[in-house]
């Protein structure tokens, strides 16, 4: 889910796999020339699609395992390199409110700045709130799924030693082992960076909306979120 540490879960996820092993999927994305398929920033896969996954695949086939992001939907192909084991999925979420108005205040950033990023569309409290709306939908496709891994971000920064320790063991990654003890250690919340590149952190607080959103605005994503909040345990 966007807005939801998947920055910083993703760098987790990839530093404990080449601690262990696994090959840089930045260096992948060169030698395989997938520059159009990956993008330069935490190698975002972007679509799911049969091209672009056909395209991850070959470097896999050739004997490298590396980390590779998305968020977009899972689709029947990717479903099916789950199932078989050709590809492993951890996804992470968050509470839709505080990831709307994280989504929200950094499309305001960058337009205050002159940049364009894939949140400064996000002009008003609608376009927001129908932009995760989507994601809340993508949200529950994955959490579908019995054989990918799902991670509450609001447990990784409140039991982050359990949520981090789950996340090697899915990788088949002993999380007692030094190396895994020395990443894991670096992405301590507490010693997480807030500015770090590809970390994607502003302020990363739980349930932040309660205090920035109007009281009508709540109520208005309680009832465009209600099933998934209700779904997740979150407070409506």
């Amino acid at each position: 889910m966007p807005r939801a540490g998947s920055g910083w879960y993703y760098n987790l996820t990839n530093e404990l796999m080449l601690a262990h092993g696994a090959q840089d999927a930045r260096r992948i994305r060169q030698s395989y020339h997938l520059q159009r398929v990956l993008t330069a920033v935490n190698c975002n896969i972007g679509a799911l699609t049969a091209p672009r996954l056909l395209a991850v695949l070959i470097p896999s086939l050739m004997g490298s395992t590396f980390v590779v992001k998305a968020h977009a939907a899972p689709t029947t192909m990717a479903k099916a390199f789950i199932r078989r084991k050709w590809m492993r999925a951890a996804y992470i979420y968050r509470d839709p409110r505080d990831a709307m108005l994280s989504a929200y205040e950094n499309g305001a950033r960058a337009r205050e700045n002159g940049r364009t990023n894939a949140f400064s569309n996000l002009v008003d409290f609608e376009a927001a709130l129908d932009f995760m709306s989507q994601y809340v939908q993508i949200s529950n496709l994955w959490l579908d799924d019995p054989n990918v891994l799902h991670t509450r971000y609001e447990d990784l920064l409140q039991d982050y030693d359990q949520e981090a320790g789950r996340l090697a063991q899915f990788l088949d990654i002993d999380p007692q082992a030094p190396p895994s003890i020395q990443v894991m250690a670096k992405f301590r919340p507490e010693e997480r960076p807030t500015t770090g590149k590809g970390l994607h952190f502003s302020h990363g607080k739980i349930g932040r909306f309660r205090t920035k959103m109007t009281s009508e605005q709540q109520d208005r994503m309680a009832v465009a979120y209600g099933a998934y909040l209700e779904r997740m345990n979150y407070p409506v």
